[in-house]
């Protein structure tokens, strides 16, 4: 499975072209490093593979279709702040479970405590709300992941114990996962492959 950026070309508004003409190809089972200094748009595109926004220009497409509307998206956007990504009035048992069931062994294996499901997003770390962007991100349909620098603001401790689930659980399923990051050692250590976005 190819997820696939064609001529693409976005800006926000009347504001100038973040990037134009952008061309990018993503094979189901890599792991690709999307590399660029803060500004140069790493987080606008990751937002355009993923189905948030829509090119101006160009067209992102999954094995050669254009995907979006409703139900569950193929393409998982982790996001850097997890807090922005969940209801703040809803338990974490159920932002958890929102799309599908997360079995035991992922929430075990990601470090997620099981006292942690009755509370909200505003008694967890960032660290633990991470975990269940993760979890929730690995559904039975997801095909590409991107992980928008999913890491940056987690202790050395949590990111030793996502990144090895998160590749293993990817690696096991054949999904697509594209590293969004400046941290080019990260970078080094986890991709075979790498885009570079320059301003």
């Amino acid at each position: 499975m190819r997820l696939e950026a064609i001529n693409l070309g976005f800006r926000y508004g009347q504001g100038p072209w973040i990037f134009r003409n952008l061309n990018a190809c993503i094979e189901s089972g890599t792991i690709t490093a999307l590399l660029g200094d803060s500004g140069t748009g790493k987080s606008t595109l990751a937002k355009l593979l993923a189905g948030y926004e829509k090119p101006l220009e160009g067209r992102v497409s999954l094995d050669g279709a254009v995907f979006g509307g409703g139900g569950y998206r193929p393409v998982q956007l982790i996001f850097q702040h997890p807090e922005k990504a969940v209801n703040p009035r809803f338990k974490m048992r159920d932002i958890l479970h929102e799309g599908f069931t997360v079995d035991e062994t992922m929430r075990a294996g990601l470090g997620i405590e099981p006292a942690w499901l009755n509370r909200y997003p505003r008694e967890l770390s960032g660290g633990e709300l991470q975990r269940f962007c993760i979890a929730r991100a690995l559904g039975p349909k997801t095909r590409f992941i991107i992980a928008d620098e999913i890491s940056a603001m987690l202790d050395p401790i949590t990111q030793a114990q996502i990144w090895p689930v998160l590749l293993a659980e990817t690696s096991r399923r054949g999904i697509g996962i594209v590293v969004v990051t400046h941290d080019r050692p990260l970078a080094e250590r986890l991709c075979s492959r790498f885009i570079y976005m320059e301003s």
